[in-house]
């Protein structure tokens, strides 16, 4: 009866502690590291929200990018930060769901993060240099049959988004592509754009601008209904490869322990940008889904992540894939 009382004490002190931290919270500008370089993906989606996030909580909500290692340098620095709700990760598909099983040597377990909610779904396109002989996926998969191990994709290093998407597009159409890996796919779209690279197989907020300006072209959406972003760019199962079905997510995370107060002050702040008209129609703009109603929670953002590391798990373990 002791030992039970105590737990309850100490349980009851804890959220008191919280409680008290979350009256004061923030007491300083709050900093959210993008794992990433500029210009890609996950900065893009995560400066959309700064502005309204820091009139809600009264205190500057600035980006950082810490990039390397396909996302796993800079989540590494937030899963070690001070979880007082000052310092917060910005993350996708690779950096929280697949670098789990594929980093051997990775430091930090994305289930153990204070979810904090989803900030968007991003649909991923293959996308070519405007140049390339194929003009359609059917096309590219015939050339890059024809050219084993000569046509080249850029993704944000080993076991990001883009990296996995053409790793599956690779070992679905049986091909044998070249990766190459970049800080961000910010760097390696200026790459595909500028010709030193062939394709990519990258989500909406980098691809979309791209091409609706005519600098790059894509050839199916990676899933098997076409976006609305892109009416005019054919699904994967319209293009005739029905199993390329790769749907990128962003999202929010805090360091492990970081108060439940705390936690729902930022996810407050956050569902609030995210339903402002204006922020919405961006999102939407660049092809990416904002989180609906029953996906805003950090409850739900937590179970969906345990989900995700067993599912890429699975998938890479299958692969034998790993990265020292």
């Amino acid at each position: 009866m002791l030992s039970l009382k105590r737990l309850t004490f100490g349980v009851l002190l804890a959220h008191a502690i919280g409680s008290a931290a979350a009256a004061g919270f923030p007491t300083k500008p709050i900093t959210i590291v993008v794992p990433f370089a500029a210009g890609g993906p996950n900065d893009v989606l995560a400066r959309l929200v700064t502005d309204h996030m820091s009139r809600t909580l009264a205190q500057p909500v600035l980006i950082e990018n810490a990039a390397g290692a396909g996302g796993t340098i800079g989540s590494t620095r937030v899963a070690k930060a001070e979880p007082d709700g000052h310092t917060l990760l910005s993350g996708n598909l690779g950096s929280l769901g697949a670098a789990f099983a594929l980093y051997k040597k990775i430091q930090y377990d994305p289930r153990d993060f204070a979810a904090v909610g989803m900030l968007a779904g991003t649909p991923n396109y293959l996308v070519v240099r405007k140049d390339l002989p194929a003009e359609t996926l059917a096309g590219f998969v015939a050339y890059a049959k024809a050219h084993p191990e000569a046509v080249t994709v850029g993704n944000a290093g080993l076991g990001s988004n883009a990296h996995l998407a053409c790793l599956f597009l690779e070992n679905l159409a049986g091909l044998k592509l070249r990766h190459v890996p970049y800080r961000g796919t910010g760097p390696a779209m200026k790459d595909l754009i500028g010709g030193q690279i062939d394709a990519m197989c990258d989500s909406a907020p980098n691809v979309v601008p791209q091409v609706v300006a005519g600098m790059i072209r894509a050839l199916a959406a990676a899933q098997p209904s076409r976006v609305a972003a892109t009416p005019d760019i054919p699904s994967a199962e319209e293009a005739g490869l029905p199993g390329f079905n790769v749907v990128g997510w962003n999202a929010i995370v805090a360091p492990p322990k970081t108060p439940t107060p705390i936690v729902a002050k930022l996810n407050a702040a956050l569902n609030a940008a995210l339903t402002d008209p204006d922020i919405r129609k961006k999102i939407e703009d660049l092809g990416a889904i904002p989180p609906r109603a029953e996906e805003a929670s950090p409850q739900w953002l937590k179970q969906f992540l345990r989900a995700e590391v067993d599912q890429w798990g699975k998938v890479i373990r299958a692969a034998g894939a790993s990265v020292e």
